[in-house]
């Protein structure tokens, strides 16, 4: 093997480009040529390759984002279009590829090993809700940035005699909102794995402000979920706090990376690198008990969901 590519897909993450950074790096040390497709697999597709060299990433540890862009390609699933990226590959004599993204990427890369070129999976994602690993590069950034909202929240509810719910990110996935809720104190954490009620949400503040006699309340909710402004209007008419909403959005997915997600992504890009040059493909690579570990992508995108019982349970005994 003598050149491989890297693409980021799907959402960005903050730690992405720490990733880019150790791929790049890690394979110029072990004499490999490095090129950066530009906007995921639907750059490959239209051929915007460019080589990358040490100079390319330097000073990109600490920006979120990624430099090499990402875009989605839905049409990536028509095996007529994995062979054209094949096809484009070989022009260049890529004979390995990382890929840097959530669930949706693996199976592109999943796709690609089967057709004859070997592909690492990276788990870049906020949503934190891939399987085979216990962080995703990006999430612990995300995490802070909601953090402090949450509190800057909180300062101003406590002042008003207000509930302040807050929808965060996480897609089908409730760790930003249950990591979050617990780090903040919420007095309410609801997500996928929770269910909604409205009714017992209503139930819960009024208890919190009859019995327990709390000036102000936080509840913490995942995206998709509710219409938050309306939540907010129901809390204002059946409890005596005035509901507040806000959506904290995008802002969850910038931000210069933590250092923990610094250190992971350079531990998962080196390890990526190692992977392929041991000649191991169709792998993504994880984090499991601070241990960086790799496994076939078909078995990780089989695994079940992670159980957040223990931290929702941990939620009722300090609420």
């Amino acid at each position: 093997m003598n050149k491989i590519g890297i693409l980021t897909s799907g959402g960005d993450s903050p730690g992405m480009n720490a990733a880019i950074r150790a791929i790049t790096r890690s394979a110029l040390y072990h004499g490999l040529e490095v090129y950066g497709i530009y906007n995921g697999y639907r750059g490959l597709v239209e051929n915007n390759i460019e080589p990358l060299t040490r100079g390319s990433v330097s000073d990109i540890m600490i920006k979120g984002g990624t430099i090499l862009g990402s875009a989605r390609l839905p049409e990536f699933k028509d095996v007529e279009i994995q062979k054209k990226a094949v096809e484009i590959l070989n022009s260049h004599g890529i004979e390995a590829l990382v890929v840097i993204g959530g669930d949706g990427t693996y199976k592109g890369a999943m796709a690609l090993t089967q057709l004859g070129v070997n592909c690492i999976g990276l788990p870049g994602t906020i949503d934190n809700d891939i399987s085979s690993t216990d962080f995703t590069i990006g999430f612990d950034t995300a995490l802070n940035t909601v953090i402090e909202c949450v509190d800057k929240l909180r300062d101003t509810s406590s002042s008003h005699h207000r509930c302040s719910v807050v929808e965060v990110m996480g897609n089908r996935c409730g760790d930003l909102a249950i990591y979050s809720g617990l780090s903040c104190g919420a007095e309410i954490i609801v997500t996928p794995e929770t269910g909604y009620d409205e009714q017992t949400v209503l139930e819960q503040l009024r208890y919190y402000e009859q019995v327990k006699a709390k000036r102000h309340a936080i509840v913490v909710i995942s995206e998709k979920i509710t219409d938050v402004d309306s939540l907010a209007t129901k809390i204002s008419k059946a409890t005596g706090f005035s509901g507040r909403a806000t959506v904290l959005g995008h802002i969850q997915r910038g931000g210069s990376p933590t250092a923990f997600d610094r250190v992971l992504a350079t531990r998962m890009g080196d390890k990526a690198v190692e992977l392929l040059v041991s000649g191991i493909g169709g792998h993504c690579v994880g984090i499991l008990n601070n241990e960086i570990t790799s496994l076939p992508i078909e078995e990780a995108l089989a695994l079940p969901k992670k159980s957040r019982k223990p931290f929702f349970a941990l939620h009722e005994r300090l609420v």
